[in-house]
């Protein structure tokens, strides 16, 4: 009759003790769930001040009537929302969430701060591919649309090629990748130069824009290969999201529960050389996203892979989408390079975080 009491008073000890933790997991997942929500929100107000501003100066109630009916609009209005403002701010949130995205893998796999696709020279490679492409001065006949994004897209997966191959001969491991990561950076950039200097001042004149980053490019043929690269790259990483959030552990504890740390680092490469690549192709060079986004959503809703990855592609959205918004009003009339804008947030940002304090968590 003891034992059985004693056994009994230890379950209601050990229920009470669980108790204040399940109630704060709850309140954790609460707080999680409530972010993800905000930023939903703040996103779709983005999309809807960005579609509504812009340099033709239309009317709210004009711009909306081409959205919602547009058999009753004007041509000129139903020309200018579903042609060009449409398909900009979509591609602001592709660009975003793609962004967003790699930024985050690329810190998960090589556990640095300062890991993004811009800061390890895949951007830069994508620029010089473009800046070729427009010196040369070839098409392609059957899409010459496509002729400068699919040399941007080529070189991008060329300096993923290199970084992987130099990260290979050393064993793949994060300070390697880093390493190989920056001497591409430095390497793409020089021919980058070396591309502006070799053309004339009307060739110059087009590298320079496309190298700006502009969502001017952005139109109906690319809106949509853009979304099939990241649906396509979500869906390679879906499965692995516990494993990810399991290397934020470190290598050896990742491997010590049945993680295999190499071919995952792999596949992530490959995914975050896609993101990158479709993301800036068509748009041009856009830096800090990747970087900016995924401290931002890690601050908000922690390292769980569930929750972060959503949650950076949200806040890439938001970033490239405010963005967006805040280029049309600063210069009314015109719209300012959005990688200019982004540089702009994303240097603040930078610094805040060394004020903050945040590498502290890595």
């Amino acid at each position: 009759m003891s034992s059985a009491l004693n056994t009994s008073d230890a379950l209601t000890e050990g229920a009470a003790q669980a108790a204040p933790a399940q109630l704060g997991y709850r309140q954790l997942i609460a707080r999680r769930v409530f972010w993800l929500v905000a930023a939903t929100a703040t996103l779709a107000v983005l999309v809807v001040a960005d579609i509504l501003i812009g340099p033709a100066f239309l009317a709210g109630g004009d711009v909306l009537q081409a959205l919602f009916l547009p058999s009753q609009a004007s041509s000129m209005v139903r020309v200018i929302v579903h042609d060009i403002r449409l398909p900009m701010t979509l591609m602001a949130i592709l660009v975003g969430i793609s962004l967003g995205t790699a930024g985050v893998h690329m810190q998960t796999i090589l556990g640095n701060p300062l890991a993004s696709p811009y800061t390890l020279g895949f951007s830069a490679a994508a620029g010089f591919g473009a800046a070729l492409a427009i010196l040369t001065g070839i098409t392609l006949p059957f899409a010459p649309w496509l002729t400068i994004p699919l040399a941007a897209f080529v070189m991008c997966a060329a300096a993923a090629a290199l970084v992987f191959a130099f990260a290979n001969i050393r064993g793949m491991s994060p300070e390697i990748m880093v390493l190989a990561g920056i001497a591409t950076l430095f390497m793409f950039q020089s021919a980058q130069s070396m591309v502006q200097y070799l053309a004339s001042p009307e060739v110059l004149q087009s590298i320079v824009f496309w190298l700006f980053g502009s969502l001017l490019k952005a139109s109906w043929n690319n809106v949509p290969i853009v979304a099939a690269c990241f649906v396509f790259a979500s869906l390679i990483v879906l499965p692995n999201l516990w494993q990810l959030t399991a290397l934020r552990l470190g290598d050896v504890r990742a491997a010590s529960i049945g993680v295999d740390v190499k071919s995952l680092r792999i596949k992530l490469f490959a995914v975050v050389a896609l993101l990158t690549a479709s993301g800036v192709a068509f748009v041009g060079t856009i830096g800090f996203v990747g970087l900016v986004a995924p401290h931002i959503a890690r601050m908000l809703v922690g390292e769980d892979q569930r929750i972060l990855l959503p949650m950076s592609a949200l806040t890439g959205a938001i970033t490239m989408t405010g963005a967006s918004v805040l280029s049309k009003l600063v210069s009314p009339g015109g719209v300012i390079p959005i990688g200019i804008v982004t540089a702009l947030i994303g240097v603040p940002f930078l610094f805040f975080l060394i004020l903050r304090g945040q590498r502290r968590h890595w």
